[in-house]
């Protein structure tokens, strides 16, 4: 028979035998640390301040750089980050995070992030870690607008580190498409389409209508002005961030959240997400791209944990390597005078999914949750045929457009659909360079450092990609989407549903009757011809 344990002085309560909590490693870094953070206004920027102060929340002080715009002062804006359902979990766990976050008034576009003397000296003399997320991700910005935002701000940056005290680490939020215009991309540096200087030189020398001019001479084969100022300011990395604690991380295409801070969390419909909402709200009907080819995209919660991991990883290097070679030992397997670290985080290389999967997913879970918010009935294909894509556009993009444009005008009603998908268009375009094209990524880094964690830091932490469930992850993405993107709360579920099947009649009878009117002017017109001809 079991007997109780006896201790001193009594029985052994279930207190007494709870087993203590692993501490983390990566939380015990960021323990009394500032950290500097760019682009907190961003999706990426402002889901890693909240996981830092609702998981690390013994640091010191988070210093995050807001620029006004849109008629909005930096205060507004910076009230506005902390606004929605993705703050939730850190008010509910932290109510006095507030204390921790001090805002700083800058901007990417112009001369040192346009800091203030004042906030410089802080910066510089506080800083232990910095996390560079700030960029312009519009694909059609203008090449001087993106070489200042992406370029000269990573140099003002890189030369504001070198003057910080007591720099831990530092990460530059990079993309793994890069390098797009090569096939294999690895964990290493590749030269850049062209050296900073020159490139900012250009911008120095030439006015607006000449570097217009220039752009697609720049760009060569990059297919746009982001992936081309990234390839180039990873270059200034290269070359600057030599003696510093810097690493490179590469995301591939950020999607919706996984699990935090909310399951499905997303605020754009930027890549792959776009495509997702355009085809469920039956807007988007046709795409090119390649069924067999992989889908290179990551989970953003994944992309934040990865980041904040490398950041521990990249100080506690440079801590091990300082003592070392004070005791004339070796050093670690990274020593910083000698190279920048890189992590491709992407998801080919550990569980794969191809773009026929992603849409027959976006499918199947976007039809369990219909929106009443829906235009039409889901008829996306994706085409490998440029000239199908093109055809059918023509017919089930521009022809609707035009004739519901129309019917606007004689109604005294503004047209709007023809502009909408001159915008679609525009957005299809984009999408669809990535879509028909297959990359090959090798990201020993990224899982070689995941085998470092300790179990606590993999469950505060998880980024893996390993056995990644894209089945299960669907479900909370589509109705993040629907939830977070169209505003549109799971109540309404029964009103989509209803639309849904309004809509699927709508459209079969409308193709039937379609059909019956070619097939009618189809026999008029062999007839004719067989007249002429008998």
């Amino acid at each position: 028979m079991y007997e109780t344990p006896q201790r001193e002085g009594g029985d052994i309560t279930a207190a007494d035998m709870v087993v203590p909590e692993e501490p983390s490693e990566i939380a015990k870094f960021y323990a009394n640390s500032t950290i500097f953070l760019t682009g907190a206004t961003g999706y990426l920027g402002k889901m890693c301040m909240e996981k830092l102060l609702r998981e690390c929340y013994d640091l010191k002080k988070i210093y995050v750089m807001v620029r006004p715009k849109k008629g909005k002062d930096v205060q507004t804006r910076f009230e506005e980050i902390f606004d929605g359902p993705s703050m939730e979990p850190l008010k509910r766990k932290r109510p006095n995070f507030a204390t921790k976050v001090c805002l700083v008034s800058g901007d990417c576009s112009l001369p040192n992030l346009g800091l203030s003397d004042e906030d410089l000296d802080k910066l510089i003399n506080e800083t232990n870690c910095i996390i560079h997320c700030a960029a312009t991700v519009r694909f059609d910005e203008k090449i001087r607008a993106a070489a200042n935002i992406n370029v000269r701000a990573v140099m003002d940056l890189m030369k504001i580190a070198k003057q910080m005290k007591d720099l831990k680490a530092m990460i530059y939020v990079s993309t793994a498409f890069s390098h797009c215009v090569r096939k294999e991309i690895s964990e290493v540096f590749y030269p850049p389409p062209i050296e900073s200087h020159k490139l900012l030189s250009l911008l120095e020398s030439l006015d607006d209508d000449k570097l217009d001019k220039i752009t697609p001479i720049l760009l060569d084969d990059y297919p746009n002005t982001y992936v081309f100022t990234k390839a180039v300011a990873e270059d200034v990395i290269r070359t600057e961030g030599k003696s510093l604690p810097v690493a490179v991380l590469r995301p591939s295409i950020v999607i919706a959240s996984l699990k935090e801070p909310v399951a499905g969390w997303i605020d754009n419909l930027y890549g792959a997400t776009g495509v997702l909402v355009g085809a469920a709200m039956g807007v988007l009907r046709s795409l090119y791209g390649k069924k067999e080819n992989r889908a290179e995209m990551v989970p953003a919660d994944y992309v934040i944990n990865c980041g904040l991991a490398i950041a521990y990883d990249v100080a506690a290097t440079k801590t091990l390597n300082e003592n070392k070679e004070q005791n004339g030992r070796e050093p670690h397997h990274v020593k910083f005078e000698d190279q920048v670290p890189i992590y491709n985080f992407v998801s080919s290389a550990e569980s794969p999914i191809t773009w026929d999967d992603y849409t027959k997913l976006a499918e199947r879970h976007a039809k369990q949750v219909p929106s009443p918010l829906v235009l039409w009935h889901y008829i996306f294909t994706l085409r490998s045929s440029k000239l199908q894509h093109l055809i059918a556009v023509f017919f089930l993009h521009t022809i609707p457009a035009y004739l519901v444009d129309f019917i606007a005008v004689c109604l005294g009603k503004k047209p709007m659909l023809v502009k909408g998908y001159q915008k679609v268009q525009k957005f299809t375009d984009v999408i669809g360079y990535f879509s028909s094209r297959e990359w090959v990524f090798t990201n020993d880094n990224v899982q070689l450092l995941w085998k470092r964690l300790s179990t606590r830091d993999k469950e505060l932490f998880e980024f893996s990609m390993k056995n990644f469930n894209w089945d299960s992850y669907f479900y909370t993405y589509v109705r993040g989407a629907r939830t977070y993107l169209l505003k549109d709360p799971m109540s309404t579920l029964r009103e989509g549903a209803v639309k849904y099947y309004k809509l699927m009649v709508l459209h079969y009878a409308l193709v039937t009757v379609l059909c019956l009117i070619l097939y009618k002017g189809l026999s008029l017109l062999c007839g004719f011809f067989l007249n002429v001809l008998f």
